[in-house]
């Protein structure tokens, strides 16, 4: 036939059409097939364009970021530095749950993060407490979350931590590393934010009766590193860690078998089993301190005991002064 190839279907009825035209001699019959064209889709008709499911652009970015760690696991396309920290495992696998925790059962607010530095290195001393030490996550969330720069914050933990399965791995992936001197110097001259919780287990530990107590510094290895390093000591406040376990005994032998430092016992741990493990959900309060300077101190004075002791003696005082501020603006323990 020719002629167009897009012919358009003449309508039998309908509205608007216009008057037929004179019959024709042959008309066809009523049975006879009826041969149809084809015809283009009036703008009207057309379909609208489906935009692809797994575009970047129509994906949540949740999905987006897990597709692409995902990907690089596959591929081994990460990288990891020389303590092992995975800065795209730590955002994407371990910041998330702990920021659920942070925001919405802690309820943490964080004062002072105007004291963190924006770049460069700095150590963060922070008081330990709750039984279980979930006080040094949400400060690394604190750090991640509030500062600006969204900085990590490289923990400093005893080899209690690094020697049990999973957990220890874990950890070095999350940037943390043994509190030993030589690691923490690596780290601080590196320009990194350090944290240390000086009080170790005699501080997380501690019975619920001497909650907010500040235990003994150790000997004060952390100034040591400051010092040789000349970077600011940041003292740390937390408030609400220290009734998650209310710490009301302990059962020793059953530590030791276990090798650990303590076996809780509280209100509700053992009676209740694994739920009795559910932290009390408490308001929180992390409150970062003025610094306090290292590097106007001769290299000489680096390994004064004296100095030492009396730079330990002064950032565990400001934590302890800070601590007891916060507690008496606090309107209770869940209500902050």
């Amino acid at each position: 036939m020719s002629g167009s190839a897009e012919a358009q279907i003449i309508p039998l009825h309908g509205p608007g059409r216009e008057k037929a035209a004179e019959p024709v001699a042959d008309e066809p019959r009523a049975d006879a097939p009826v041969v149809a064209f084809p015809s283009a889709p009036s703008e009207r008709e057309r379909p609208a364009e489906v935009p692809s499911a797994l575009s970047a652009d129509t994906l949540p970015e949740a999905l987006v970021s897990a597709l692409s760690f995902i990907k690089s696991r596959l591929t081994g396309d990460y990288t990891v530095d020389e303590f092992g920290f995975d800065r795209e495992l730590t955002e994407t696998l371990v910041l998330p749950p702990l920021r659920a925790l942070y925001e919405k059962w802690f309820r943490v607010s964080a004062h002072g993060v105007g004291n963190l530095p924006s770049e460069g290195g700095a150590l963060i001393v922070a008081n330990h407490s709750g039984t279980i030490p979930l006080d040094a996550l949400m400060t690394a969330v604190a750090v991640h979350d509030e500062h600006p720069g969204q900085r990590h914050l490289r923990g400093l933990g005893a080899d209690l931590v690094f020697r049990v399965p999973f957990v220890g791995a874990l950890a070095r992936k999350s940037g943390q590393t043994l509190a030993c001197n030589a690691d923490a110097e690596r780290l601080l001259r590196s320009g990194e934010l350090v944290g240390v919780w000086p009080e170790g287990f005699k501080g997380i530990g501690k019975p619920f009766s001497s909650r907010y107590k500040l235990q003994r510094f150790g000997r004060g290895g952390f100034v040591s590193a400051a010092l040789r390093t000349g970077v600011p000591i940041i003292p740390c406040s937390i408030v609400g860690a220290e009734e998650i376990y209310p710490k009301i005994g302990d059962i020793k032998p059953l530590a030791r078998l276990l090798g650990l430092p303590y076996f809780p016992v509280t209100p509700f741990f053992p009676l209740l089993g694994p739920l009795g493990a559910v932290p009390l959900p408490t308001k929180w309060h992390i409150e970062f301190g003025e610094p306090i300077r290292t590097d106007q101190f001769a290299p000489e004075d680096v390994d004064d005991p004296m100095l030492v002791f009396t730079l330990t003696d002064q950032v565990r005082e400001s934590i302890q002064h800070t601590l007891y501020q916060r507690l008496s603006r606090r309107e209770g323990v869940f209500r902050g």
